[in-house]
Protein backbone atom coordinates (compact mmCIF):
# COMPACT_ATOMS: atom_id res chain seq x y z
CA UNK A 1 0.00 0.00 0.00
CA UNK A 2 1.21 3.40 -1.25
CA UNK A 3 2.50 5.39 2.26
CA UNK A 4 0.11 8.51 3.14
CA UNK A 5 1.74 11.91 2.01
CA UNK A 6 -1.68 13.41 3.46
CA UNK A 7 -4.37 12.95 5.99
CA UNK A 8 -6.52 10.20 4.32
CA UNK A 9 -8.79 7.43 4.78
CA UNK A 10 -7.76 4.18 2.94
CA UNK A 11 -10.98 2.45 1.86
CA UNK A 12 -10.01 -1.55 1.24
CA UNK A 13 -12.58 -3.25 -1.18
CA UNK A 14 -10.86 -6.62 -0.47
CA UNK A 15 -11.53 -6.60 3.27
CA UNK A 16 -15.38 -5.34 2.66
CA UNK A 17 -15.75 -8.61 -0.23
CA UNK A 18 -14.35 -10.72 2.65
CA UNK A 19 -16.87 -9.37 5.41
CA UNK A 20 -19.50 -9.90 3.20
CA UNK A 21 -18.85 -13.47 1.94
CA UNK A 22 -18.03 -14.25 5.85
CA UNK A 23 -21.48 -12.79 6.41
CA UNK A 24 -23.17 -14.97 3.62
CA UNK A 25 -21.65 -17.74 5.19
CA UNK A 26 -23.51 -17.40 8.48
CA UNK A 27 -27.02 -17.16 7.07
CA UNK A 28 -29.47 -20.17 6.65
CA UNK A 29 -30.21 -21.15 2.88
CA UNK A 30 -32.10 -18.62 1.27
CA UNK A 31 -31.39 -15.81 3.07
CA UNK A 32 -29.94 -12.93 1.14
CA UNK A 33 -27.99 -9.64 2.59
CA UNK A 34 -29.73 -5.83 2.50
CA UNK A 35 -26.47 -4.21 2.73
CA UNK A 36 -27.04 -0.77 4.80
CA UNK A 37 -24.74 2.30 3.39
CA UNK A 38 -26.18 5.09 4.75
CA UNK A 39 -24.11 7.47 6.26
CA UNK A 40 -21.36 7.85 3.95
CA UNK A 41 -21.06 3.78 3.80
CA UNK A 42 -20.55 4.23 7.87
CA UNK A 43 -18.22 7.40 7.22
CA UNK A 44 -15.84 4.95 4.51
CA UNK A 45 -17.47 6.15 0.95
CA UNK A 46 -20.70 4.61 0.15
CA UNK A 47 -21.00 4.65 -3.90
CA UNK A 48 -17.50 2.43 -3.96
CA UNK A 49 -18.77 0.15 -1.11
CA UNK A 50 -22.29 -0.30 -3.12
CA UNK A 51 -20.24 -0.70 -6.13
CA UNK A 52 -18.06 -3.67 -5.04
CA UNK A 53 -21.45 -4.88 -2.95
CA UNK A 54 -23.29 -5.06 -6.38
CA UNK A 55 -20.35 -6.14 -8.41
CA UNK A 56 -20.80 -9.17 -5.60
CA UNK A 57 -23.97 -9.75 -6.25
CA UNK A 58 -26.03 -8.34 -3.18
CA UNK A 59 -29.91 -8.56 -3.12
CA UNK A 60 -31.12 -4.67 -1.64
CA UNK A 61 -29.11 -1.61 -0.20
CA UNK A 62 -30.47 0.48 2.75
CA UNK A 63 -30.31 4.34 3.07
CA UNK A 64 -31.00 6.74 5.95
CA UNK A 65 -32.29 9.31 3.56
CA UNK A 66 -33.48 10.11 0.19
CA UNK A 67 -30.57 11.94 -1.10
CA UNK A 68 -28.61 8.97 0.24
CA UNK A 69 -29.96 7.25 -2.67
CA UNK A 70 -29.88 9.22 -4.88
CA UNK A 71 -26.07 9.80 -4.45
CA UNK A 72 -26.27 6.33 -5.47
CA UNK A 73 -28.64 6.46 -8.34
CA UNK A 74 -26.49 9.06 -9.53
CA UNK A 75 -23.48 6.94 -9.78
CA UNK A 76 -25.17 3.85 -11.54
CA UNK A 77 -26.28 1.73 -8.89
CA UNK A 78 -29.61 -0.19 -10.56
CA UNK A 79 -29.92 -2.51 -7.38
CA UNK A 80 -32.71 -1.92 -5.24
CA UNK A 81 -32.76 0.85 -2.19
CA UNK A 82 -34.96 0.85 0.59
CA UNK A 83 -35.26 4.59 2.03
CA UNK A 84 -35.40 3.53 5.84
CA UNK A 85 -36.43 7.77 6.69
CA UNK A 86 -38.42 8.99 3.84
CA UNK A 87 -39.75 12.06 4.98
CA UNK A 88 -42.94 13.49 2.91
CA UNK A 89 -41.04 16.27 1.02
CA UNK A 90 -38.82 13.55 -0.76
CA UNK A 91 -41.76 11.84 -2.10
CA UNK A 92 -41.25 13.64 -5.51
CA UNK A 93 -37.32 12.28 -5.51
CA UNK A 94 -38.20 8.62 -4.45
CA UNK A 95 -40.51 7.92 -7.32
CA UNK A 96 -38.12 10.05 -9.94
CA UNK A 97 -34.68 7.90 -8.80
CA UNK A 98 -36.92 4.87 -8.55
CA UNK A 99 -35.88 4.63 -4.16
CA UNK A 100 -38.37 2.99 -1.74
CA UNK A 101 -39.62 4.22 1.07
CA UNK A 102 -40.19 2.86 4.65
CA UNK A 103 -43.60 3.53 5.28
CA UNK A 104 -43.40 3.79 9.27
CA UNK A 105 -46.94 5.22 9.97
CA UNK A 106 -50.67 5.69 9.08
CA UNK A 107 -49.85 9.40 8.27
CA UNK A 108 -47.01 8.21 5.99
CA UNK A 109 -48.80 5.32 4.60
CA UNK A 110 -51.59 7.56 3.30
CA UNK A 111 -50.00 10.18 2.58
CA UNK A 112 -47.24 8.34 0.17
CA UNK A 113 -50.57 6.26 -1.44
CA UNK A 114 -52.07 9.93 -2.41
CA UNK A 115 -49.18 11.09 -3.88
CA UNK A 116 -48.42 7.87 -5.86
CA UNK A 117 -51.77 8.07 -6.82
CA UNK A 118 -51.75 11.38 -8.49
CA UNK A 119 -48.25 10.63 -9.94
CA UNK A 120 -50.43 7.79 -11.79
CA UNK A 121 -48.12 4.82 -10.33
CA UNK A 122 -48.61 1.62 -10.56
CA UNK A 123 -47.06 -1.10 -7.85
CA UNK A 124 -45.22 1.30 -6.48
CA UNK A 125 -42.81 -1.23 -4.19
CA UNK A 126 -43.30 0.31 -0.63
CA UNK A 127 -41.75 -1.37 2.68
CA UNK A 128 -43.69 -1.35 6.55
CA UNK A 129 -41.78 -0.89 9.23
CA UNK A 130 -43.16 -2.24 12.42
CA UNK A 131 -42.36 -1.03 16.08
CA UNK A 132 -42.12 -4.13 18.17
CA UNK A 133 -40.69 -2.69 20.68
CA UNK A 134 -37.84 -0.01 19.97
CA UNK A 135 -40.22 2.81 20.02
CA UNK A 136 -38.46 5.09 17.33
CA UNK A 137 -40.29 4.80 14.27
CA UNK A 138 -42.95 1.95 13.44
CA UNK A 139 -46.38 1.16 12.62
CA UNK A 140 -48.76 -0.93 15.42
CA UNK A 141 -49.53 -4.38 15.60
CA UNK A 142 -53.11 -3.45 16.33
CA UNK A 143 -52.99 -1.44 13.01
CA UNK A 144 -52.42 -4.21 10.67
CA UNK A 145 -56.30 -4.60 9.21
CA UNK A 146 -56.33 -1.05 8.19
CA UNK A 147 -53.15 -1.20 6.77
CA UNK A 148 -54.51 -4.45 4.60
CA UNK A 149 -57.76 -2.30 4.01
CA UNK A 150 -55.55 0.25 2.73
CA UNK A 151 -52.75 -1.62 0.20
CA UNK A 152 -56.19 -3.38 -0.87
CA UNK A 153 -57.67 -0.03 -1.85
CA UNK A 154 -54.84 0.90 -4.13
CA UNK A 155 -52.92 -0.11 -6.79
CA UNK A 156 -50.62 2.84 -7.19
CA UNK A 157 -48.47 0.55 -4.20
CA UNK A 158 -47.72 -2.86 -3.88
CA UNK A 159 -45.99 -4.51 -0.47
CA UNK A 160 -42.55 -5.32 -1.06
CA UNK A 161 -41.42 -6.32 2.46
CA UNK A 162 -42.51 -6.03 6.21
CA UNK A 163 -39.74 -5.66 8.74
CA UNK A 164 -38.65 -4.05 12.56
CA UNK A 165 -36.01 -3.51 13.81
CA UNK A 166 -34.42 -5.15 17.47
CA UNK A 167 -33.87 -2.71 19.76
CA UNK A 168 -30.78 -4.92 22.07
CA UNK A 169 -30.18 -7.74 19.69
CA UNK A 170 -26.30 -7.68 20.80
CA UNK A 171 -27.32 -8.04 24.23
CA UNK A 172 -27.33 -11.01 25.68
CA UNK A 173 -28.97 -9.93 28.96
CA UNK A 174 -32.20 -8.66 26.97
CA UNK A 175 -32.39 -11.71 25.44
CA UNK A 176 -36.35 -12.22 26.59
CA UNK A 177 -37.06 -8.54 25.20
CA UNK A 178 -35.48 -9.55 21.91
CA UNK A 179 -37.62 -12.55 21.68
CA UNK A 180 -40.45 -11.01 22.59
CA UNK A 181 -40.33 -8.59 19.56
CA UNK A 182 -39.55 -11.08 17.34
CA UNK A 183 -42.48 -13.12 18.34
CA UNK A 184 -44.51 -9.86 17.91
CA UNK A 185 -43.07 -9.41 14.43
CA UNK A 186 -43.33 -13.20 13.32
CA UNK A 187 -47.09 -12.96 14.24
CA UNK A 188 -47.58 -8.94 12.15
CA UNK A 189 -45.93 -11.19 9.72
CA UNK A 190 -48.16 -13.72 9.45
CA UNK A 191 -51.76 -11.92 9.67
CA UNK A 192 -50.15 -9.63 6.60
CA UNK A 193 -48.96 -12.85 4.20
CA UNK A 194 -52.45 -15.05 4.83
CA UNK A 195 -54.59 -11.79 3.92
CA UNK A 196 -52.59 -10.54 0.86
CA UNK A 197 -52.44 -13.10 -2.43
CA UNK A 198 -48.69 -12.62 -2.94
CA UNK A 199 -45.67 -12.81 -0.62
CA UNK A 200 -43.73 -9.51 0.75
CA UNK A 201 -40.38 -10.79 1.41
CA UNK A 202 -39.50 -10.37 5.97
CA UNK A 203 -36.41 -8.88 7.80
CA UNK A 204 -35.76 -8.43 10.92
CA UNK A 205 -32.07 -8.22 11.83
CA UNK A 206 -29.09 -6.26 12.16
CA UNK A 207 -25.59 -7.37 12.41
CA UNK A 208 -25.66 -8.61 15.42
CA UNK A 209 -29.36 -10.05 15.20
CA UNK A 210 -28.04 -12.31 12.02
CA UNK A 211 -25.22 -14.01 14.99
CA UNK A 212 -27.60 -14.04 18.13
CA UNK A 213 -30.68 -15.21 16.51
CA UNK A 214 -30.22 -17.24 13.19
CA UNK A 215 -33.91 -18.91 13.49
CA UNK A 216 -34.92 -15.13 12.77
CA UNK A 217 -32.74 -14.33 9.49
CA UNK A 218 -36.50 -14.80 7.03
CA UNK A 219 -35.80 -13.68 3.48
CA UNK A 220 -33.39 -11.12 4.22
CA UNK A 221 -31.05 -9.47 7.02
CA UNK A 222 -29.93 -5.87 7.11
CA UNK A 223 -25.81 -5.95 8.00
CA UNK A 224 -24.23 -2.56 8.53
CA UNK A 225 -21.40 -2.62 10.49
CA UNK A 226 -20.35 -5.74 10.53
CA UNK A 227 -19.50 -5.22 6.44
CA UNK A 228 -16.86 -2.76 7.39
CA UNK A 229 -15.33 -5.25 10.23
CA UNK A 230 -17.05 -5.13 13.70
CA UNK A 231 -19.57 -6.70 15.66
CA UNK A 232 -20.69 -6.49 19.12
CA UNK A 233 -18.88 -9.54 19.36
CA UNK A 234 -15.04 -9.84 19.93
CA UNK A 235 -14.62 -13.72 18.63
CA UNK A 236 -16.67 -12.48 15.69
CA UNK A 237 -14.85 -9.29 15.16
CA UNK A 238 -11.89 -11.11 14.89
CA UNK A 239 -13.06 -13.11 11.59
CA UNK A 240 -13.83 -9.95 10.06
CA UNK A 241 -11.49 -7.01 8.50
CA UNK A 242 -11.60 -3.42 9.36
CA UNK A 243 -12.59 -1.82 5.89
CA UNK A 244 -11.02 1.85 6.61
CA UNK A 245 -7.83 2.70 7.95
CA UNK A 246 -7.16 6.51 8.74
CA UNK A 247 -3.33 7.77 7.69
CA UNK A 248 -1.77 10.63 8.43
CA UNK A 249 1.98 12.54 8.64
CA UNK A 250 4.28 14.00 10.80
CA UNK A 251 4.00 17.56 10.19
CA UNK A 252 6.08 19.03 12.78
CA UNK A 253 8.46 17.79 15.33
CA UNK A 254 9.48 19.85 18.72
CA UNK A 255 11.76 18.60 22.12
CA UNK A 256 9.87 20.28 24.99
CA UNK A 257 11.98 20.90 28.22
CA UNK A 258 11.14 20.17 31.48
CA UNK A 259 8.25 22.72 32.70
CA UNK A 260 7.27 23.81 28.62
CA UNK A 261 4.00 23.44 27.77
CA UNK A 262 1.75 22.43 24.87
CA UNK A 263 -1.14 23.31 23.24
CA UNK A 264 -4.16 25.33 24.11
CA UNK A 265 -5.10 26.22 27.59
CA UNK A 266 -1.27 24.53 28.04
CA UNK A 267 -3.09 21.21 29.14
CA UNK A 268 0.18 19.12 28.73
CA UNK A 269 3.08 20.29 31.06
CA UNK A 270 6.85 18.46 30.63
CA UNK A 271 7.82 16.48 33.67
CA UNK A 272 10.76 15.94 31.63
CA UNK A 273 12.52 16.88 28.44
CA UNK A 274 9.62 15.53 25.88
CA UNK A 275 9.76 15.24 21.88
CA UNK A 276 6.31 15.83 20.27
CA UNK A 277 5.30 15.20 16.67
CA UNK A 278 2.24 18.05 15.85
CA UNK A 279 0.10 15.91 12.56
CA UNK A 280 -2.42 17.12 10.44
CA UNK A 281 -5.77 16.32 12.16
CA UNK A 282 -8.07 17.16 14.44
CA UNK A 283 -11.89 17.17 15.56
CA UNK A 284 -12.86 19.26 12.68
CA UNK A 285 -11.94 15.85 10.89
CA UNK A 286 -13.39 13.48 14.11
CA UNK A 287 -10.81 13.03 16.59
CA UNK A 288 -13.07 14.10 19.61
CA UNK A 289 -11.44 16.39 22.05
CA UNK A 290 -12.25 13.66 24.36
CA UNK A 291 -9.11 11.44 22.86
CA UNK A 292 -6.97 14.48 24.42
CA UNK A 293 -4.62 14.47 27.36
CA UNK A 294 -3.15 10.71 27.08
CA UNK A 295 -6.64 9.17 26.26
CA UNK A 296 -6.28 8.34 22.50
CA UNK A 297 -2.89 7.73 21.13
CA UNK A 298 -1.90 6.95 17.41
CA UNK A 299 0.85 4.72 16.03
CA UNK A 300 4.22 5.36 14.82
CA UNK A 301 6.30 2.99 13.02
CA UNK A 302 4.49 0.72 14.95
CA UNK A 303 4.67 2.12 18.44
CA UNK A 304 1.64 3.87 20.61
CA UNK A 305 2.13 7.38 20.44
CA UNK A 306 -0.43 9.01 23.20
CA UNK A 307 -2.03 12.37 22.18
CA UNK A 308 -0.50 15.21 24.15
CA UNK A 309 -2.48 18.13 25.58
CA UNK A 310 -6.19 19.15 23.82
CA UNK A 311 -7.12 17.81 20.39
CA UNK A 312 -7.35 21.54 18.22
CA UNK A 313 -9.86 22.02 15.27
CA UNK A 314 -7.13 20.94 12.64
CA UNK A 315 -4.41 19.24 14.51
CA UNK A 316 -3.52 16.89 17.40
CA UNK A 317 -0.20 16.47 19.09
CA UNK A 318 1.37 13.42 20.25
CA UNK A 319 4.48 12.29 22.41
CA UNK A 320 6.77 10.76 20.35
CA UNK A 321 9.64 10.53 23.03
CA UNK A 322 11.85 7.47 22.44
CA UNK A 323 10.47 6.52 18.90
CA UNK A 324 12.48 7.16 15.90
CA UNK A 325 10.58 8.89 13.47
CA UNK A 326 11.38 12.21 11.03
CA UNK A 327 8.73 14.81 9.44
CA UNK A 328 6.78 13.09 6.51
CA UNK A 329 6.55 9.77 8.09
CA UNK A 330 3.15 8.16 8.28
CA UNK A 331 1.06 7.95 10.85
CA UNK A 332 -1.40 5.62 11.23
CA UNK A 333 -4.46 6.75 13.43
CA UNK A 334 -7.13 3.43 13.38
CA UNK A 335 -7.00 0.41 10.70
CA UNK A 336 -6.04 -3.52 11.30
CA UNK A 337 -4.15 -3.44 14.58
CA UNK A 338 -5.55 0.03 16.27
CA UNK A 339 -9.07 -0.19 15.33
CA UNK A 340 -11.31 1.93 15.47
CA UNK A 341 -13.33 -0.12 18.12
CA UNK A 342 -10.51 0.26 19.97
CA UNK A 343 -9.87 4.16 19.94
CA UNK A 344 -13.81 4.40 20.52
CA UNK A 345 -13.82 1.96 23.98
CA UNK A 346 -11.12 4.46 25.27
CA UNK A 347 -13.60 6.99 25.41
CA UNK A 348 -16.73 4.89 26.48
CA UNK A 349 -17.87 5.00 22.68
CA UNK A 350 -18.51 2.20 19.68
CA UNK A 351 -17.25 1.74 16.03
CA UNK A 352 -19.82 3.38 14.94
CA UNK A 353 -19.59 7.02 15.90
CA UNK A 354 -15.87 7.00 15.39
CA UNK A 355 -16.34 5.69 12.07
CA UNK A 356 -19.36 7.64 10.98
CA UNK A 357 -17.51 10.82 12.48
CA UNK A 358 -14.26 10.83 9.89
CA UNK A 359 -14.92 14.12 8.08
CA UNK A 360 -15.54 14.59 4.48
CA UNK A 361 -13.11 16.87 4.25
CA UNK A 362 -10.51 13.85 4.41
CA UNK A 363 -9.98 12.40 1.15
CA UNK A 364 -10.90 8.50 0.62
CA UNK A 365 -8.56 6.47 -1.05
CA UNK A 366 -9.87 3.06 -2.31
CA UNK A 367 -7.24 0.25 -2.57
CA UNK A 368 -7.63 -3.14 -2.80
CA UNK A 369 -5.39 -4.99 -0.34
Amino acid sequence: MPKATQTILEIDLNALGHNYQYILSQLQEGTEIMAVVKAFGYGSDAIAVAKELERLGVAYFAVAYAQEGVQLRDAGIQTPILVLHPQEVNFKTIINRCLEPCLYSQKMLHAFIGFAEKQEQKIYPVHLKFNTGLNRLGLAQDDVQEILSALEGSKAIKLRSVFSHLAASEDKQEEVFSLKQLDAFQKISKEIKTALSYTPFLHTLNTSGILNYPKAHYDMVRCGIGLYGFTNDAQTTSGLKPVATLKTVISQIHTLQKGDTLGYNRAFKAQKTTKTATLPIGHADGIARAYGNGVGWVSIKGHKAPISGNVCMDMIMVDITGIECEEGDEVIIFGKDTTAENLATAIGSISYETLTAISQRIQRVVIRS
